[in-house]
């Protein structure tokens, strides 16, 4: 599913200094899970807005990206209860 970058919307955003949590071991906890388009000429780079609409600035990209393969998920299913519906219907049409 090339063109497509998941992206973790978190509770603490960042916003260009050290990740929240460095030196605590505490990861950001992740607060809804988008998907996004990728950015031109770019498989692998977040476009600007996710496909729900929401500005992905503040959002940090999964290590995971979706798959190709048929019926496989497009987010970590680690994550299925905080897919945004609105992204998820979007992913649908994809």
């Amino acid at each position: 599913m090339s063109g497509v970058v998941v992206v973790y919307e978190l509770d603490q955003p960042v916003t260009g200094g050290p990740p929240p949590g460095v030196g605590t071991g505490a990861e950001p906890a992740v607060r809804r899970v988008h998907a996004a388009p990728a950015a031109p000429g770019s498989t692998s780079v977040r476009g600007p807005r996710t496909m729900c609409g929401r500005d992905t600035f503040a959002m940090e990209a999964a290590g995971r990206q979706p798959s190709d393969r048929p019926g496989s998920s497009w987010y970590d299913p680690a994550y299925a209860a905080l897919v945004c519906p609105d992204c998820d219907a979007a992913m649908d049409d994809v």
